[in-house]
């Protein structure tokens, strides 16, 4: 079923204006996404050799001029010059929620060409930090078969611990958490309508355990509303997800313009110049 365009998410989010004053800021992964989610994304992207396709479908009445038309949808496509990895962002489409929180970017990939299906599918909302999300897309761009598994759980958790990150006490090998405890990256239950190839995710009944994935997110007040979510499906490269975590807990600041309300006392700053 086609839904109204989300008035509350555009497919663009204004730009920070250019007299709110920079900040250098972290951790990263509390530091949001700067309201610069798409373009971080896209321009990186369009660097890359990806094609940009903008798909708009809407309702017409017979007497209705063009201006008045009732869009339905509005999806913004990136794909690789090989056809094998695509981008979509998705937050006008009103998309299903992970965490409360609206999925804004959807990126899969897929092992051949002439399959329709992708091979597995990672999902991000608002506020994952963009430079995040360019070191996964940089990794997935520079892979020669996407869809080919590589590496293991471990290096997921070694990418993170790293940095500092603490193992899972009951789950060392797939699971941890930054030292704030506001963060955390696991291996698990993947959450419903995650799109993946593997026959046992598309066969399971709403009852039974699937594959895992891996899944992370930001709690910076427990029990309440996550800053931000992201979910990857069973058959993403283990590798692909560490360059994720990697990128993730880094310890660089990142230049921010707009903090988010829930992590704004936990962030440490300092202008820019």
């Amino acid at each position: 079923m086609e839904t109204p365009l989300n008035a509350d998410f555009p497919p663009d989010p204004p730009a920070p204006t250019p007299a709110q004053r920079g900040y250098w800021v972290g951790p990263r992964h509390l530091a949001g996404d700067d309201g610069r989610l798409y373009d971080a994304v896209a321009d990186t992207l369009t660097g890359l050799g990806w094609t940009t396709l903008t798909i708009i479908r809407g309702r017409q009445e017979p007497d209705e001029g063009p201006e008045d038309r009732q869009v339905l949808r509005s999806t913004v496509l990136h794909i690789s010059p090989d056809t094998l990895r695509w981008a979509q962002w998705v937050l006008a489409d009103e998309p299903f929620y992970l965490g409360d929180l609206p999925v804004a970017w959807q990126i899969s990939a897929r092992q051949e060409t002439n399959s329709p299906l992708a091979q597995w599918s990672a999902y991000f909302t608002p506020d994952v930090p963009g430079e995040v999300l360019v070191d996964f897309l940089t990794a997935l761009d520079a892979r020669d078969q996407p869809g080919l598994p590589l590496g293991g759980p471990e290096a997921v958790v070694d990418a993170v611990t790293a940095h500092g990150w603490i193992r899972d006490i009951d789950q060392p090998a797939t699971a941890a958490i930054d030292p704030t405890f506001a963060t955390h990256i696991r291996l698990g239950d993947v959450p419903a309508l995650i799109q993946d190839a593997d026959p046992r995710s598309l066969i399971r009944e709403a009852y039974e355990t699937g594959p895992a994935g891996w899944q992370a997110w930001a709690e910076p007040v427990l029990g309440a509303r996550c800053l931000w979510v992201a979910s990857f499906s069973s058959s993403t490269p283990d590798d692909l997800v560490a360059a994720f975590a990697g990128s993730l807990s880094s310890t660089a600041p990142v230049l921010r313009r707009v903090l988010p309300d829930s992590t704004q006392d936990r962030l440490l700053r300092a202008p820019a110049t």
